[in-house]
């Protein structure tokens, strides 16, 4: 089995960086500058016990490679750039190709779905961070993260499991479930708050806006007839991740921080705080919050404006509930 990682930024190029170290077949397709560096001098994987440097083979487009029977393509892109990744992917990688959806939200599998037959779901749970061309960083060690996937909409099958069995050899414990995307919407509770700790700082998770968040969503949930799934408050796998410094720095805020940190010019909102919106317009439940947060990041991205720079009160202002 041969993975090949289509986004090699924090996620992609943390997972794919240690499935290389731990043996495996790995190629990274990252951007030009990070393709450069690792080209160059390696991925440099940075944890809080030191530094780790692994040569792996990158490219800079699906098509600068020759697809194989066992290749398994992860699918680590921003769910904003998913469409043209897998345009470009679909050129040149056959139809059977395994995609599995490293990826926050729960918008990806569907898209993934119209190009290949064959598309797992992936809970990533896992503190990383892109820093610059070259370099990732995890927070979490000695366990990286946790990433259990399954196929989509449902069901489980080798594939998953021979899947799992490589991440679980690479710090990253795994396991293959029949019900992936009830976890992915479990998932996606803890992600409301992403963008708007990109608009707050990350007080943010603890106030009157993750408070709105979460009952809008919960509501919509029920409206809906989802049941998402979390680990149990006794599960060990609680424990498992932690969120330390690197080199004596904290993590600089999640990935929607880092977005506007970085200023890309995009942010998930849309496939987030997005998502719960366009499920409250499909059954008629109210989400004011969520879509003055989606409203405001994608604002905020589209300005290239720092991150940090708004309060609660002024996304309950812009929500219509102050």
């Amino acid at each position: 089995m041969r993975f090949i990682v289509l986004g090699a930024g924090a996620i992609g190029g943390a997972v794919g960086g240690r499935l290389a170290a731990a043996g495996h077949d790995v190629v990274l397709i990252a951007r030009s500058a990070h393709a450069a560096a690792i080209r160059g001098k390696g991925l440099r994987i940075l944890d809080p016990e030191g530094e780790q440097v692994v040569n792996v083979p990158v490219a800079e487009h699906p098509q600068e490679i020759t697809f194989a029977p066992e290749d398994v393509v992860l699918l680590s892109v921003k769910t904003q750039d998913t469409p043209a990744a897998l345009r470009d992917l679909a050129e040149a990688a056959p139809a059977s190709t395994p995609v599995v959806c490293a990826q926050n939200g729960v918008a990806n599998e569907d898209m993934a779905l119209r190009s290949f037959d064959n598309v797992y779901g992936m809970n990533v749970m896992c503190p990383a961070l892109y820093t610059e061309p070259g370099i990732v960083q995890l927070h979490s060690t000695p366990v990286a993260g946790t990433l259990d996937l399954g196929r989509y909409p449902s069901g489980s099958d080798d594939t998953a499991r021979k899947i799992a069995a490589a991440l679980s050899s690479a710090t990253f414990p795994s396991e293959a479930r029949d019900d992936i995307m009830r976890w992915k919407y479990g998932k996606l509770l803890y992600n409301l708050a992403n963008a708007a700790e990109a608009l707050c700082g990350p007080s943010v998770r603890v106030g009157p806006v993750a408070t709105h968040l979460r009952g809008e969503t919960d509501a919509c949930y029920a409206a809906a007839g989802i049941e998402p799934l979390l680990e149990p408050g006794d599960s060990p796998r609680r424990g498992f991740i932690v969120d330390l410094p690197v080199r004596g720095a904290d993590r600089a805020g999640g990935s929607s921080y880092q977005s506007l940190l970085r200023g890309t010019g995009g942010i998930e909102a849309d496939y987030l705080n997005g998502e719960i919106a366009r499920l409250g317009r499909l059954h008629g439940v109210p989400t004011p919050v969520n879509a003055a947060v989606q409203r405001l990041a994608n604002h905020h991205a589209r300005h290239r404006l720092a991150p940090a720079t708004l309060t609660d009160a002024d996304i309950l202002r812009a929500a219509g509930v102050a």
